[in-house]
């Protein structure tokens, strides 16, 4: 262990004070624990190298010279440590500092101490994309691929970074164990509240949308917002974004007592506007969506009824993820796409 350059800040003195509190607390009754944890708050950074030190050489001389500072420091620096932990730690030999038995029992924790340290001034490597080719596993529906993940591709196609993206279709529910297992980076659906949520998965909003009547530009209705009747008596066609039974549209229409009639379910969005060209059929699109696809020369759109919800994009990833440079990378390039979406 190198003690050269030794650099901490507030949370690094809070992770020391729970690690010594945490040892001091075994086998001690709840007011001798909290006369420890006052006596350890005289303790700093310099006390816990020169406990360490002492017990690897086993020499004052020696330990001053490899910390850099007096011999009268060190002898300090053990005074403060014996006052705390209430016990001599180390004996001086003819042969040198002979560690007691509680400096013995000690030592592995403190290495930890020391070691945590430095890994919380050390931080995380950064990930960088241009230096090794990697792959990512995106569960998510179509408008994902259709809105998000083309403007991903051009960002790493830009920037000549080796990175692909598997695309993995969204089923009936969150795949939350893939998440979990490291199967799948991220998992994108839609919100809120249209799948089951796991409390242990982090989540983020994306962006919003909402939906648009979409027609065969010779059956379009006169009205700029179709009525609810109106929307009820046309024929539809469905997208599926998800293999399920319900959809945000049809449940909204059973709240209302409603209901409507589906000829034909598709899946893509491209396909459903195949099926409604030259027919008097009804599309119902997410807005972006029917901007991005639809032919101004073939297809009209209006309003949908009053009340029918708009819906979010969210985006999940497990909480073993949540620190991973890689994944922290991906979920910005996401994020910094759909900003850019949201302000277009």
């Amino acid at each position: 262990m190198s003690y050269k350059g030794f650099s901490w800040h507030h949370r690094s003195v809070r992770i020391v004070r729970t690690r010594l509190r945490e040892f001091c607390a075994r086998g001690h009754s709840e007011t001798e624990l909290m006369l420890n944890s006052n006596l350890l708050r005289k303790l700093d950074m310099q006390d816990l190298m020169v406990f360490v030190a002492v017990y690897e050489q086993s020499s004052v001389t020696d330990v001053s010279e490899t910390l850099f500072v007096s011999q009268s420091t060190v002898s300090y620096c053990l005074k403060k440590l014996r006052t705390s932990f209430e016990d001599e730690l180390f004996i001086n030999t003819r042969t040198g500092m002979r560690p007691t038995y509680k400096a013995c029992s000690m030592y592995g924790h403190v290495q930890k101490i020391l070691e945590s340290i430095n890994l919380c001034h050390a931080g995380a490597p950064a990930f960088d994309p241009s230096r090794q080719a990697v792959t990512f596993n995106i569960c998510a529906p179509e408008y994902f691929e259709q809105l998000i993940l083309p403007r991903l591709l051009k960002r790493f196609d830009f920037d000549d970074l080796p990175v692909m993206v598997n695309m993995h279709k969204f089923e009936t529910d969150v795949p939350a164990e893939e998440l979990r297992d490291g199967s799948l980076d991220l998992v994108i659906s839609f919100g809120p509240h249209f799948h089951r949520q796991h409390a242990d998965l982090k989540s983020r909003m994306l962006l919003e949308d909402d939906l648009v009547c979409v027609f065969d530009k010779r059956a379009t209705p006169l009205e700029p917002r179709l009525s609810l009747q109106a929307f009820t008596e046309r024929r539809h066609v469905f997208p599926t974004p998800w293999t399920s039974s319900t959809n945000m549209v049809d449940g909204w229409l059973a709240r209302q007592a409603q209901k409507r009639q589906i000829v034909a379910r598709s899946n893509s969005y491209s396909a459903a506007l195949k099926m409604i060209t030259g027919t008097d059929f009804i599309l119902t699109l997410p807005r972006r969506i029917q901007r991005l696809l639809t032919n101004d020369a073939v297809f009209n759109h209006c309003e949908a009824p009053n009340g029918l919800p708009g819906f979010t994009l969210d985006m999940q990833w497990s909480q073993n993820a949540d620190q991973d440079s890689a994944n922290v990378w991906l979920r910005e390039q996401v994020i910094q796409v759909c900003s850019e979406l949201e302000n277009a």
